[in-house]
């Protein structure tokens, strides 16, 4: 007598609030016990890298705040710097070091609201509200600076719209003084708290053979032991100046990359500090006439500041013909833009290298064999946002 194998198959999402998105999971299971995932996914597909080929090239830094909108400051920074590539554009290094500035802030907002979402998923609620509550002065500091909490479409092709306001040092200082406290609290409420510990440790492991062969990267990818950082593989908007460490985990768990995004936290700290200490004088905007806005004040008094307004506004920039690609280290991992220029005023084609996309491939891997109820960890431990995955 043989005993007939049977599997359930069910739906998890895409309406659910631990997927962090409008995500579909198509799950086999065996009892309780994972055979297989499938992740469906299109449920937020947009449309922007397609609505970008119809739009000037500065008109697009509106759209792209909306991809992985928990780091709009990394998506207009990638943008940015790929259009610079194509028009051979030098920023301005004081503008370059105000970009550092707002990218690893935004990277501590973002990974705070990992966090905080990570706590209501394993039933730990007040973590949300401290973490949200440390998140809000960020949110505070980038309205002062651009006059958005979220999509500011602060950055510009070539430098940043507006210098930083006289008073955003010292309540950049005031913030940052006070974090490291709030981290240490977060930790002392989890690092060591055994319901956290045993829903994460030996759970969701990628192995780094697997997290190579995805093309994961980000904390998720430094979770399994590869120090892999675009900041220091390819230094970008002045990164090769500052110091600072690249967190690694030794399992690949979702412990690990809980452990990784923590101490990734206090680096984005040290490097913000280090920058407002040698924040340089200068320009925040390229002087070239042909891609940058000229001064308010010359429109009054130049004649050929009205024409250099008048056409970059009506007809926009036009970039010579060629493809580039760059690249930054979002909170997700690399964020990259690859344009396509035929030298008209509109990119041919915009393609975003999306690490959400890439990481989510790696979560079957991730759960097969797990139990159900770990595929929740599983989600919250790569940190997906679902704009950057359907684009």
């Amino acid at each position: 007598m043989t005993l007939a194998r049977e599997t359930l198959t069910i739906n998890m999402g895409p309406q659910h609030p631990s997927t962090h998105g409008v995500l579909r999971l198509v799950l086999e299971l065996e009892g309780e016990v994972i055979a297989s995932c499938q992740p469906v996914i299109g449920y937020l597909h947009t449309g922007i890298e397609k609505e970008m080929e119809n739009r000037t090239y500065h008109q697009n830094i509106a759209l792209v705040d909306r991809i992985e909108y928990l780091s709009s400051y990394h998506e207009e920074l990638a943008y940015c710097m790929a259009v610079e590539k194509l028009l051979g554009v030098e920023v301005p290094k004081r503008a370059q070091y105000i970009r550092v500035i707002l990218c690893e802030l935004n990277r501590i907002a973002s990974h705070l609201v990992w966090l905080g979402t990570t706590g209501i998923d394993l039933n730990v609620s007040s973590l949300l509200m401290y973490c949200f509550r440390d998140r809000e002065r960020i949110l505070e500091l980038s309205e002062m600076v651009s006059g958005q909490r979220m999509m500011p479409g602060y950055f510009r092709i070539g430098g940043v719209a507006a210098d930083l306001p006289e008073e955003f040092p010292s309540a950049a200082r005031r913030f940052l003084e006070e974090f490291p406290r709030r981290l240490d609290e977060y930790e002392a409420m989890l690092t060591d708290n055994l319901i956290w510990r045993r829903r994460h440790e030996g759970v969701a492991v990628l192995s780094r053979e697997d997290a190579l062969a995805y093309g994961v990267t980000g904390p998720t990818l430094r979770g399994s032991g590869i120090p892999y950082d675009v900041r220091k593989a390819f230094p970008y908007s002045s990164y090769d100046e500052f110091e600072f460490d690249i967190p690694t985990g030794e399992h690949g768990d979702a412990y690990d990359r809980y452990r990784v995004r923590m101490e990734e936290m206090r680096q984005s700290r040290r490097i913000v500090l280090q920058a407002l200490d040698r924040l340089p004088d200068g320009p925040v905007l390229t002087p070239d006439r042909k891609v940058a806005l000229p001064p308010r004040a010359e429109l009054v008094r130049s004649m050929e500041a009205v024409i250099h307004q008048f056409k970059l506004v009506s007809e926009g920039l036009h970039p010579p013909k060629g493809e580039v690609y760059a690249a930054v280290e979002s909170p997700r991992g690399e964020k990259g833009y690859y344009i396509v220029s035929d030298g008209s005023n509109r990119p041919v084609r915009v393609r975003v290298r999306a690490p959400s996309f890439s990481n989510l491939q790696a979560l079957p891997t991730m759960v097969r064999g797990g139990m159900l109820a770990d595929v929740v960890v599983a989600i919250a431990s790569i940190d997906i946002v679902l704009g950057d995955v359907d684009r």
